[in-house]
């Protein structure tokens, strides 16, 4: 039997959604049921997403802020509504791995949640807890916390080395 891991794509450099996304297809690929949760992503038209949702249902996309706009770019008031808005994606996934409705959950961007101050290092841990011992977990965002580090089995940072 397959053993589940964490693998963390982190980095100032573009292309961690994407790598994460390409692990996904390839999961999907070898008859695997990935789910994608997405957090901290304006809901503006992009090629990428929807790209997954055509590959529904062997690859599932949640989405759960609502505004158009990024997060920093937000009235106080915007950011607390969405500040629940990703508290529910969040407890989506947990239920998701409890259930185990899935064999890889991407959750894409949940470290900005922890460096926002959104949800603590610790929240984000106790989802460890409710993965079976055979759900993948792949997390994104641009800062690793240094406890991150020790629950991973894979970490890949992603920087550019030269942009245009």
């Amino acid at each position: 039997m397959r053993e589940g891991k964490l693998q963390i794509y982190c980095g100032s450099g573009k292309g961690k959604t994407t790598a994460a996304l390409g692990q996904a297809i390839k999961e999907a690929s070898l008859g695997r049921s990935v789910f994608v949760v997405q957090f901290m992503k304006c809901r503006k038209a992009d090629e990428e997403i929807s790209f997954i949702q055509r590959l529904e249902p062997e690859i599932k996309l949640f989405r759960f802020q609502r505004r158009e706009a990024a997060f920093e770019d937000l009235a106080p008031e915007e950011q607390q509504e969405e500040i629940m808005n990703m508290k529910n994606g969040l407890n989506f996934a947990k239920k998701v791995l409890a259930t185990g409705e899935c064999d890889v959950l991407i959750l894409d961007e949940v470290l900005g949640l922890v460096e926002q101050g959104i949800v603590s290092a610790e929240e984000v841990h106790e989802l460890l807890g409710e993965a079976s011992d055979t759900t993948e977990l792949i997390f994104t965002g641009i800062k690793l916390c240094p406890e991150m580090m020790d629950w991973a089995d894979d970490v890949y940072q992603i920087t550019a080395l030269k942009e245009s």
